[in-house]
């Protein structure tokens, strides 16, 4: 039996494109754009870029101008976004890159009008309500004309557009409705990221922003996930061992054997981007003939391993692989048993350079 100390992980290209048609039908009549920023939320932006671009995807969403510099090269037709905006650090990127600033307020705008650069169109984001980023009606009132008439797209975001009913979605499409009307009637206009497309066509505007969605999240937690699961995280069993009834487990001994157990050391920790909350809550997947076995974690999750309990396992040895993510357990369960959102889980994991990545297409 061959011995593996690596955790592995998968990202399914082959169904991130399935998501990525299936969300392009549920925005129409509005253009699909991806977003890729913070590396494809660690799934990797190039390979994500490159896949999504093949599929024929030609508007996409960084955060910052490296990001948006860095997919160039797999996106050369594309119009790519940058949601921070422009400053003096970025400058080079957007001149290198071709890329389109979303100017958030009056004093970029002010930075933009002195470093133009030729054949670019900046977005403007607005306020609706979020009170993050974005221009007020009182800044829109300030600008001329011919100001308001710069901009290749109006863009604002959504708060709460995972719950349905939220009264927040109505107030902030109304208010996006009459700054659209009242300051930029003939620009098109992207309100809504993954979670606003499931609102209707009445949030889907000209563009919509397919990020979280697109990577199996379920962005829309009140109806069921249309979204295939892309993720395969695996990590290999080091030791397996008996514990005896009243031994102790893990870190600050916050686990007691209730009676005589089998155990198992697993290749995969904290450091890993696993959260410490699974500690004494979270699980492993093993298969016994074909069937899923859902293992508790015992005790502290710890930098580089885990300990579950394997007790009724029967065919277990060192060197298989237990399952953290997959369609049995996707990021939103193992996210839900961690305390925690899939966004910030997949960012985490996603970053990890100690993983095995590898690509299905």
């Amino acid at each position: 039996m061959p011995i593996y100390t690596t955790p592995i992980f998968n990202i399914n290209l082959k169904k991130l494109i399935e998501n990525y048609k299936i969300l392009k039908k549920l925005s129409q009549p509005a253009i699909p754009a991806g977003v890729v920023k913070d590396d494809a939320y660690g799934l990797g932006a190039l390979e994500v870029t490159n896949a999504l671009y093949k599929a024929g995807c030609r508007h996409f969403f960084v955060a910052h101008g490296s990001e948006g510099a860095l997919i160039r090269p797999v996106a050369p037709k594309a119009q790519i976004f940058v949601l921070q905006g422009i400053g003096v650090d970025s400058l080079p990127y957007f001149k290198e890159a071709q890329l389109t600033p979303v100017i958030c307020s009056p004093d970029m705008l002010s930075f933009w009008h002195k470093n133009k650069i030729p054949n670019i169109r900046p977005a403007i984001q607005v306020e609706t309500g979020l009170n993050r980023l974005g221009f007020t009606t009182k800044d829109l009132e300030k600008l001329s004309p011919s100001q308001l008439k710069e901009f290749s797209y109006v863009l604002s975001h959504l708060s709460c557009a995972d719950e349905q009913a939220h009264f927040m979605n109505a107030r902030q499409l109304n208010n996006f409705r009459r700054i659209k009307q009242k300051f930029f009637k003939n620009t098109p206009a992207t309100l809504s990221a993954s979670d606003g497309v499931f609102l209707g066509t009445d949030f889907h505007f000209d563009l919509t922003r397919l990020g979280a969605a697109l990577y199996g999240i379920n962005t829309a937690p009140y109806r069921e996930n249309e979204m295939h699961n892309i993720l395969e995280l695996k990590a290999p069993v080091l030791q397996i061992k008996d514990l005896a009834k009243g031994e102790f487990v893990g870190y600050s001994a916050t686990f007691r054997a209730p009676q005589d157990m089998k155990i198992a050391i697993v290749s995969v920790g904290y450091g890993d981007g696993l959260p410490r909350s699974l500690s004494n809550r979270g699980k492993v997947i093993f298969y016994e003939n074909n069937e899923p076995r859902f293992c508790p974690i015992l005790g502290r999750v710890s930098m580089d391993n885990i300990i579950c309990d394997v007790s009724a396992l029967k065919k277990l040895h060192t060197g298989d692989f237990g399952y953290l993510i997959n369609d049995d357990y996707t990021i939103d369960d193992i996210a839900r048993d961690a305390g925690t959102i899939a966004y910030e889980l997949i960012s985490n994991i996603g970053k990890n350079q100690r993983f095995i990545k590898s690509y299905t297409e």
